[in-house]
């Protein structure tokens, strides 16, 4: 495993900067040069025109946008399963659906929670940053960090299952045409599933070329398709008085419970319009949502809602039955693509919070490859990529059919729900002043809401619920063991190193032989000297005529500061100390940060320029600090890790590795 000590143990800690480092004391006194920016990211605010609604109803809306065709269906049979179902059965599950939709997309996130935002940036990591930065003790800010995790492995579950739920509902379709293609459901499902994941290495710009249209297409044929079943049966429009959702619930009580287990299929990808606001901005997002998006949502609902009332067989597969039959297998091939989109929503939004956990240091590095050379966001992750592929394969092999899928998908949604209201109550209450009476009175509700959501889909559990459950504890003990191994790492290191302030202090009387060139360290703990340099110095007995310790902090925040991007500091001539600070949301490019050091009196010569880094040889120390089964589990992630040359795209012809044992 190559060295990791480049991150700091520090870089939680959002104004961690190289001040700390003032211990270098010396003959030579060390002189702050400057704080300056290195490519630094600017948040623009996004244009309310035609461009940028396409692109938030291509991107932002996938996944909501192709619930119609699953989530009214599996409500209606949860009651049907039991007793036959009557029309104002019909009309009650009508009114939950579209009072979710009010409730917990337009209320919960469109007018509060996106109000939420860290440097323009939105997402579960993003307001868990907020809620961090007001925390009242340590403890309380771990405990936060934690909530925001599980919420973040929750995400990765819903990124496994928007794929193999979505494309089986949609290729299901081609039944109500074509019984006889039933067996050829699941072969062509994981077709479209591995061809999906297959071209993902071209990159989210160039695959989301069309999907603005189509989707714009989708949602318009969505609206048109329920509007002439409503026009057909307006009595349906009833449905939009909560008295019908409450007369539902009162009367059905258990029943309505387990319904409510599915009807928050309805609202699957709410999390996407937080998550993508860094991209498009608050106004896109909200005015696509209220103008566009749900009045065309709750029409094809209501439309289905119609449909079945006036033939009850239509159950079978409302969606498609809302179609003339001519129309019903070209409606499958649009779904098709629209269930692609809503899973390329998922799968580019996996790869943004993947790569986010890796800069906060819960993840070892990944391979992650740069699809476009002006959008520092378009990324691709191969080993990310492939998990997510096998995932949702094996799903749709286990499963077999969207409704037994369904039971899986909403433990995901809903505990990732529960994990932003928990944010929500912190950061409304300390960042936005809320009074407790206001925050309880509002956040309160939405957390109890969420709740109940989770406790109607935990039931399911045992019918397919345990596959998201699953899979975010063992991501998120994977996330928080790699965490604790690298601080003990960082610990460790710190405790056998020189520090700098001692090692510039004797470097004038030492016998140490300069040569000339450039030798670029990187190290993680910039007050002590890099382990590296140490084994350099007993091997080769030489130090080059130019010295750089290179120290990346990785901040709690999307970016960094303006200002405040680099940090440069002589301690002694020519031997610098630079602090370079990246956001969870940026990518660090060490090379290209140097070359800028040039226009602020640091004479760094790319070409001349060797990086020296420790390879570290992990052992259990006499009284280690991790169990048997946590460390092996550490050993297994740190040796399956990216090297630290390519993840911060050091060119690996100037890279020299020194093996330095550690044990933890």
């Amino acid at each position: 495993m190559t060295d990791q000590a480049s991150t700091s143990p520090d870089a939680h800690k959002p104004d961690a900067t190289a001040a700390g480092a003032a211990g270098a004391t010396g003959s030579h006194n060390p002189r702050h040069i400057t704080d300056f920016d290195a490519d630094q990211p600017q948040h623009t605010a996004a244009p309310v025109g035609f461009a940028a609604l396409l692109g938030v109803l291509g991107v932002v809306y996938g996944d909501i946008g192709t619930s119609p065709l699953y989530a009214f269906r599996s409500t209606v049979e949860v009651i049907s399963g039991h007793h036959s179902v009557e029309p104002w059965e019909i009309m009650g599950v009508a009114s939950l659906i579209f009072w979710t939709l009010i409730l917990v997309v337009t209320v919960k996130y469109v007018l509060l929670i996106m109000r939420a935002d860290h440097n323009g940036e939105g997402g579960i990591l993003a307001i868990t940053s907020l809620a961090q930065r007001v925390a009242s003790s340590p403890k309380t800010r771990i405990g936060l960090g934690l909530v925001g995790i599980v919420g973040a492995c929750l995400f990765f579950g819903d990124g496994i299952i928007t794929p193999a739920i979505s494309v089986l509902s949609a290729i299901e379709g081609v039944e109500v045409t074509v019984p006889a293609a039933h067996d050829f459901v699941i072969p062509v499902a994981i077709l479209v599933i591995i061809s999906l994941f297959s071209v993902q290495w071209v990159g989210t710009g160039r695959v989301g070329t069309i999907f603005g249209p189509v989707m714009l297409l989708w949602f318009g044929t969505l609206g048109v398709m329920g509007l002439l079943e409503v026009l057909h049966h307006p009595a349906i429009l009833m449905a939009l008085s909560p008295t019908y959702a409450l007369e539902f619930v009162f009367y059905h009580g258990k029943l309505s419970f387990l319904a409510l287990g599915s009807v928050v299929l309805c609202v699957t990808g709410a999390e996407a319009l937080y998550a993508d606001m860094g991209h498009f901005g608050r106004a896109p997002i909200r005015y696509a949502w209220l103008f566009f998006v749900l009045p065309m949502l709750v029409l094809n609902y209501f439309g289905q809602a119609a449909l079945v009332i006036a033939d009850p067989k239509a159950l079978a597969n409302p969606f498609f039955l809302l179609c003339p039959h001519w129309m019903q297998v070209p409606m499958v091939v649009l779904s098709t693509l629209a269930t692609v989109i809503a899973s390329q929503a998922g799968i580019s939004g996996g790869f943004s919070i993947c790569r986010q956990l890796i800069q906060l240091g819960y993840m070892p590095r990944l391979r992650i490859t740069h699809t476009n050379a002006d959008e520092e966001g378009q990324i691709y992750l191969p080993d990310f990529n492939r998990f997510l592929a096998v995932g949702a394969v094996l799903l749709v092999v286990a499963f077999r059919s969207s409704d037994a899928l369904a039971s899986a998908y909403g433990i995901a949604v809903t505990g990732t729900f529960i994990c932003t209201s928990i944010l929500a109550i912190v950061v409304f209450r300390h960042h936005f002043k809320w009074s407790t009476t206001k925050v309880a009175a509002v956040f309160g509700s939405f957390f109890l809401l969420d709740l109940i959501f989770f406790s109607a889909n935990a039931l399911k559990i045992p019918d397919g619920g345990w596959v998201p459950v699953l899979l975010g504890c063992v991501l998120t003990l994977m996330m928080t063991t790699w965490k604790k191994g690298r601080g003990l790492i960082v610990g460790r290191q710190r405790q056998d190193s020189l520090p700098m302030g001692s090692f510039i202090a004797r470097l004038p009387q030492s016998r140490i032989i300069r040569v000339p060139g450039m030798a670029v360290f990187m190290t993680g703990t910039p007050d002590f000297v890099p382990p590296c340099l140490l084994h350099n110095l007993r091997h080769n007995k030489i130090l080059h005529d130019h010295v750089l310790f290179v120290t990346v902090q990785n901040l709690d925040q999307p970016e960094a500061d303006r200002g405040h991007r680099v940090s440069v500091e002589e301690l002694a001539p020519n031997i610098y100390r630079i602090i370079l600070r990246y956001g969870f949301m940026e990518m660090p490019n060490i090379p290209r940060a140097l070359e800028d050091l040039k226009a602020n009196g640091v004479d760094f010569d790319a070409l001349q320029a060797s990086y020296f880094t420790s390879r570290e040889l992990i052992t259990r120390s006499s009284v280690p600090r991790l169990s048997h089964w946590r460390m092996s589990l550490f050993l297994f992630m740190a040796r399956n890790s990216t090297s630290s040359m390519e993840f911060f795209r050091i060119p690996p012809d100037r890279v020299v590795q020194l093996g330095v044992k550690v044990a933890i």
